[in-house]
């Protein structure tokens, strides 16, 4: 099932794109950080716990799994909770000397309680400065590789 659409931010990276594939995972929220893995128990998201070696399909990190995972041109990270079922598509477009990286996101918040959900991470615009965030984290771990 496709799930609908909820934006697409970008980001040129002054890499190439293996350079900024490897830096991938820098961007990605931290299975150390107690906060992500607190709110991953909060809202029962699965996966639950870290489980292999990112950005490797198969692997996980609380709250996302690697669904897809195509070396240097697209990660595609995929999970759920008891408000949203989610995916996160990261597509690496190689251009000469650098790289542009989109995160494209997707989501479908179900019932009032979702629609709450939605409300309070899209609504607010907490989803428009988490995103962004993340891809300079990436650019800057792939910029001073």
């Amino acid at each position: 099932m496709t799930l609908p659409f909820i934006d697409e931010h970008r980001i040129r990276i002054a890499a190439p794109a293996a350079v900024v594939w490897r830096a991938l995972p820098a961007g990605l929220p931290n299975v150390g950080d107690t906060f992500a893995k607190l709110y991953a128990t909060l809202v029962a998201a699965e996966p639950a716990r870290a489980t292999g070696t990112l950005p490797d399909e198969g692997a996980t990190l609380p709250g996302f799994a690697v669904s897809e995972a195509v070396p240097e041109q697209r990660l595609k990270l995929s999970g759920k909770h008891r408000f949203s079922r989610y995916e996160l598509d990261l597509i690496l477009d190689a251009e000469p000397a650098a790289t542009v990286l989109r995160a494209r996101s997707s989501a479908e918040f179900p019932g009032l309680l979702g629609s709450g959900y939605r409300l309070l991470v899209i609504g607010t615009g907490g989803h428009r400065i988490i995103v962004p965030r993340m891809l300079r984290a990436i650019r800057r771990r792939a910029e001073s590789a």
